[in-house]
């Protein structure tokens, strides 16, 4: 082999090697399949929970603020547990957010998991809401959009759970509490405009003892300020995204044939 031929060669493995170590990298850090698991953590007979409505995001949606009048987003999940109100909310604030819902009725001890394709450098925060049950207007969630950062800025998993509280558990204000007139256990057409302000409320699941819930059971609180009563927990597996990776290949594949033709072009000259 000649000198040319030879350095070209070498020219060739370099940049087929430097591609080889570069694509897994870079598709680890574009594309996250993030598979989130939920635990309902509170006693027999408790409360349980409404589907989790989730959005991976830029941080910029605003679901609600402590000590303001909750909007339709938020009380669309607070008093029916429906995303039919959130959702649309949250993508016209976050075109680019992946959003989703992770279980149905999570009852005192159950668990459920939903998996998620997310772009980690585009949409490193999380943000969730779910109604609990029974309840007028109550629920858990994050206030500030960027609470969670999930990612961070290299792409990789920031944190692996987040537990809510008894503390934790909000009181949207929108509507009066009255269990005879609560979802899920009593008449909600008999509800009742409440018109104040989201405040952190979880003595008045109390209030519900001793009725029978949807799920069968008959309710008994049993909560204290620091009950455990929520777990979110998150997993990630790296994927490539498909379109990518075609780019990529082609273009491996074409700098191939380059690095052949010059190769054989060299030794010709040589002849």
């Amino acid at each position: 082999m000649s000198a040319t031929s030879h350095h070209l060669h070498r020219i060739g493995a370099l940049a087929l090697a430097c591609a080889a170590l570069t694509l897994p990298q870079w598709a680890q850090a574009q594309q996250q399949v993030v598979t989130v698991t939920i635990q309902n953590l509170i006693g027999a007979n408790g409360a349980a929970f409404a589907p989790l409505r989730v959005g991976f995001n830029n941080g910029s949606y605003d679901a609600f603020n402590l000590g303001q009048a909750a909007t339709a987003p938020i009380i669309s999940v607070a008093e029916g547990g429906s995303g039919a109100a959130w959702f649309p909310a949250f993508m016209a604030a976050d075109p680019t957010a992946t959003l989703g819902t992770v279980g149905g009725l999570l009852t005192p001890g159950a668990t459920a998991s939903m998996s998620f394709t997310v772009n980690p450098l585009l949409n490193p925060y999380f943000t969730f809401a779910s109604m609990i049950v029974p309840s007028n207007d109550f629920f858990i969630g994050n206030d500030d959009p960027m609470e969670y950062r999930l990612f961070d800025a290299a792409g990789n998993l920031a944190i692996t759970s987040i537990t809510q509280r008894a503390t934790d558990v909000w009181d949207a204000g929108s509507e009066v509490f009255d269990p005879a007139a609560a979802a899920f256990v009593g008449n909600n057409s008999l509800r009742a405009n409440q018109n104040s302000v989201v405040a952190f409320n979880f003595a008045e699941l109390a209030g519900f003892n001793g009725l029978t819930t949807g799920a069968g059971y008959v309710f008994n609180s049993g909560l204290t300020a620091g009950s455990e009563i929520y777990r979110i927990s998150f997993a990630v597996t790296a994927v490539p995204e498909p379109g990518s990776f075609a780019l990529w290949a082609a273009g491996l594949s074409g700098l191939g044939l380059f690095v052949r033709r010059r190769s054989l072009n060299a030794a010709a000259m040589t002849r």
